[in-house]
């Protein structure tokens, strides 16, 4: 246990001092100019590296804009959009850009995202839009990319009629990995790409984006969640199963017990810091993550509650709690390190090397469980097997007293 516990310090500290580093891609640097004209106005769009550049009309209250994005796949695809309500994904009228899976040229398909659409119930099909095009829409790939490719980037251009006097306007933009015919397929869920919508007024450029936490409490929340749920509440159930059948005195238990309240109160906090992060993004939402964290944290706290309930040893109920405080336990420490995974993939780092020291420290507190869980069983077996012999032994002694008795 002293190298697994070694190389879970490691990893701690390897947390401990993780670089500030933010979720959301960097915002590109905006041109009015591209390639078919040159624009009055441009913005860098917050998240994907986005932007977009355009001219407004105010006589004819016509909006002929161009947005530039990049793809993330050779058969990905890029859109950008309005949503005549709010700034939100359900609702908005998009521009696609992606290669025609029969010809391979560049396409710019127009779609409508309704709500049917992002509980992914039914495929994304192109339709009109209810809203003026004024101009056929238009993709191009940016020189050098002649081809679609990973981190090409692609322009839409159009022409739209807009409602008189109404210059704040909610855009929309993403990116995606696959499309299947001619659908789009449902987008990454980083951060970035949950925030990819903002409000802009076209008159002063002035920008509105959504809100989102900020890169150290996210990473704080990630920490401390890897190392409390993902690493500490593991490593302390193994020192109950463990210590116990070989420790005569209570130390065991205080070590189990110390370890335990020192993982659940780091998880509380980052628990907490996560409920702080939900309600500073508002539309940034991972379901997933979210209900495995909820559920890991219930455990938790009803392993805490249970500690006051405990019945005594000689009370008849106490196997029962022995085996409600077991599994729920067991239960938390398998949704928390499943949760770990999880987010690692909401924060992007399914790739990382953050991720790969976890692995390699969760393998290591594995092999040594392992490890002592068949050394258990063999004591356990020899101890069987002594017990059988032993009792032999008496009977036969037993027979020959009886025999001599006789």
């Amino acid at each position: 246990m002293r190298q697994t516990l070694l190389l879970l310090v490691v990893v701690a500290a390897a947390f401990a001092i993780l670089p500030g580093r933010a979720v959301a891609a960097a915002a590109g640097r905006c041109t009015t100019s591209t390639l078919w004209k040159t624009y009055d106005k441009c913005i860098a769009l917050p998240t994907q590296g986005a932007t977009l550049a355009w001219t407004y009309d105010a006589r004819n209250a016509t909006l002929d804009a161009a947005f530039t994005g990049s793809f993330i796949s050779p058969s990905g695809w890029v859109a950008w959009g309005l949503n005549p309500d709010r700034p939100a994904m359900t609702g908005a009228r998009v521009l696609a850009a992606f290669s025609d899976p029969t010809t391979g040229a560049l396409l710019a398909l127009p779609f409508l995202l309704s709500p049917d659409v992002k509980l992914q119930s039914s495929p994304l099909v192109s339709r009109p839009l209810d809203i003026p095009l004024l101009s056929s829409p238009s993709a191009s790939l940016l020189s050098p990319s002649r081809t679609v490719r990973d981190g090409a980037s692609v322009t839409i251009a159009v022409t739209v009629g807009l409602s008189p006097n109404r210059t704040r306007l909610h855009f929309v933009w993403n990116r995606g990995l696959y499309v299947q015919g001619y659908s789009p397929t449902i987008h990454p869920t980083d951060a970035s790409d949950l925030a990819s919508h903002a409000t802009v007024d076209i008159l002063t450029t002035a920008t509105e984006a959504s809100p989102t936490a900020s890169a150290a409490l996210q990473w704080l929340h990630g920490s401390l969640n890897a190392l409390s749920w993902g690493l500490l509440l593991p490593v302390g159930a193994a020192l109950a199963r463990y210590l116990r059948p070989c420790c005569a005195s209570p130390a065991w238990f205080y070590a189990h017990a110390a370890v335990q309240a020192t993982g659940y109160t780091m998880g509380a906090a980052g628990f907490a810091l996560g409920l702080v992060m939900g309600s500073a993004s508002p539309g940034v939402t991972y379901r997933l993550h979210r209900g495995l964290g909820v559920a890991a944290a219930t455990a938790g706290s009803l392993q805490t509650l249970a500690v006051f309930f405990r019945p005594k040893t000689t009370n008849r109920y106490r196997k029962y709690w022995k085996s409600y405080h077991h599994l729920l336990g067991y239960g938390c420490v398998v949704v928390g390190v499943v949760n770990v995974f999880q987010g690692f993939e909401v924060m992007g780092l399914g790739g990382s090397y953050w991720k790969l020291g976890y692995c390699l420290a969760l393998a290591a507190l594995v092999g040594a469980c392992v490890a002592l869980e068949v050394n258990a069983w063999v004591v356990f077996c020899r101890k069987q097997e002594e017990d059988k012999l032993m009792r032999r032994e008496v009977e036969d002694v037993v027979v020959k007293d009886r025999t001599a008795a006789f």
